[in-house]
């Protein structure tokens, strides 16, 4: 059955800084504990990390605590599972498209002739073939794909359950490592957590990525709160007269010891943000100039880069969104479209993904190397995937912008490939297969529950623990699912 073609919304505002971002306190002077009072107003949405850091610690839960970490790149807009991983030489020509694959050093696998660097490696990850679902929309496709759970409405990207990030978050709340938990990389502008349905749902704001957002390969990229500005520390300081005056009183009517305690997470929170670990987590100028070439100086390489820095930094849950490649300083042809979404109305698929995997080939394998080359591949384990694959067959129409006739694929959950390493894998696997067109699995058929209950298991998080939703009711973190046996 062919599913409905859904367009994503029109290509967002062009990327820019966020000109309010905090740059360092001038002068170094260190501000007093108790002028750090209102240090987690200063981002998270409006909710302030002191505020977060107390919320989370009114309902804890108990996980185990392995030091382990998900990198996820998140490729939003589905990209084509028979133009990258699973491709389909003998197919009738309106379905296996114009690139030829190419023989990797992994027997059995071809790849896109377009992903050399993948063809070299391919003994150092795995792809698997056969992971399926029923949402067709990319509103849906996020929200099913990143929470495990059959989302009540079909579009719309606003979660009704919380994203996989924001359960790890929230069954890690006790560790720290003088970095966030929880971190996500998406363009300026984009970095909101309905665009991509990040949403913590019933878990509340407070288990919200620590957002990132642009191009970190920018001269002028900094990353917000992680220092205070001069004008807020004079701000900040301006005030220790009056809370000496709070002190006084406290000391008379706080006998309970609440505003001690309410000190000690506005502490955490100014230890966090301005902490040396965070500091140097974020910092891509301690990297060697080889490897950022390796990786690509631009926003998805650097993004790369930084995801594994973050990770070794103790991070537990890295979120990368690579949906633009003309960030990295190619032209945006006419014919390119800003994300994998591949419609013939959207782009000329074939011209666009010329340009587009390369650039995907070389950041992507640049990761797979660095984590094995780092000894990170039993610490870190890394998923590659968007939220469903294409149409098996070619859906030509005439482009809004080129007004002329032109390939595409349109949405298709019925199949999908993605890439995975790391974890303590075995590597050099395919895992599933697809029918002869790729139009669904035909072996190992697969849901993201199962992707999901093998991460669970990686960062040691018990699947089966249950959380109260809006109305009470106990959500267990998956309904269903189980690791996937190749990859433990």
């Amino acid at each position: 059955m062919r599913i409905p073609n859904h367009r994503c919304p029109g290509p967002p505002a062009i990327e820019s800084l966020n000109a309010a971002q905090a740059a360092p306190a001038a002068g170094g002077r260190r501000c007093s504990r108790r002028s750090f009072l209102t240090a987690g107003a200063l981002g998270l949405g409006g909710l302030g990390l002191a505020d977060v850091l107390r919320l989370r610690a009114e309902a804890s839960s108990p996980t185990v605590d392995p030091d382990t970490s998900l990198i996820f790149i998140w490729l939003p807009g589905g990209p084509p599972h028979t133009e990258t991983y699973d491709m389909k030489p003998q197919a009738p020509s309106d379905y296996r498209g114009i690139f030829n694959p190419i023989a990797t050093n992994l027997p059995g696998l071809d790849v896109c002739e377009f992903l050399p660097m993948h063809a070299r490696i391919a003994d150092k990850y795995n792809i698997i073939r056969s992971v399926a679902h029923e949402f067709a929309d990319h509103g849906g496709g996020h929200k099913r794909f990143l929470t495990g759970r059959h989302p009540k409405t079909p579009t719309g990207f606003v979660n009704d359950a919380p994203m996989v990030g924001s359960i790890v978050a929230k069954m890690r709340e006790h560790i720290n490592r003088g970095i966030p938990n929880y971190i996500s990389g998406a363009n300026a502008g984009r970095d909101g957590v309905d665009v991509y349905s990040f949403g913590a749902a019933y878990l509340g704001p407070s288990y919200a990525p620590f957002s990132v957002p642009g191009d970190p390969s920018a001269e002028n990229f900094e990353v917000r709160n992680l220092q205070l500005s001069a004008s807020t520390e004079n701000r900040l300081e301006d005030r220790a007269t009056l809370l000496t005056s709070f002190d006084r009183l406290r000391h008379d009517i706080d006998e309970s010891g609440m505003m001690d305690a309410m000190d000690t997470y506005n502490e955490k929170a100014v230890s966090l943000l301005t902490s040396a670990a965070a500091r140097n987590a974020f910092d891509l100028s301690q990297e060697p100039e080889a490897l950022k070439d390796r990786y690509g100086r631009h926003a998805w390489g650097y993004r790369a880069l930084m995801a594994r820095r973050l990770v070794e930094a103790g991070c537990s849950f890295v979120t990368m969104v690579m949906e633009n490649p003309y960030v990295s300083g190619i032209p945006h042809p006419k014919d390119g479209v800003y994300n994998w979404d591949s419609h013939a109305v959207n782009c000329h698929m074939f011209n666009d993904l010329r340009n587009r995997l390369p650039i995907y080939d070389r950041v992507i394998t640049a990761l797979v190397e660095d984590l094995h080359d780092r000894g990170l591949t039993k610490k870190v384990m890394l998923v590659v995937t968007g939220e469903f694959g294409r149409t098996p067959r070619i859906n030509p129409a005439v482009g809004t912008q080129t007004g002329q006739m032109q390939p595409g694929r349109d949405h298709w959950p019925g199949a999908m490939s993605m890439l995975v390493c790391g974890g303590g894998m075995r590597t050099g696997q395919v895992i599933g297969s697809t029918t002869s067109k790729g139009e669904s699995p035909k072996d190992r058929p697969l849901t993201p529950n199962d992707l999901w209950a093998t991460v669970y298991r990686h960062l040691g998080i018990d699947y089966e623990h249950t959380f109260p939703d809006h109305s009470g009711r106990p959500m267990p973190i998956l309904p269903y699912g189980e690791p996937i046996t190749e990859l433990l």
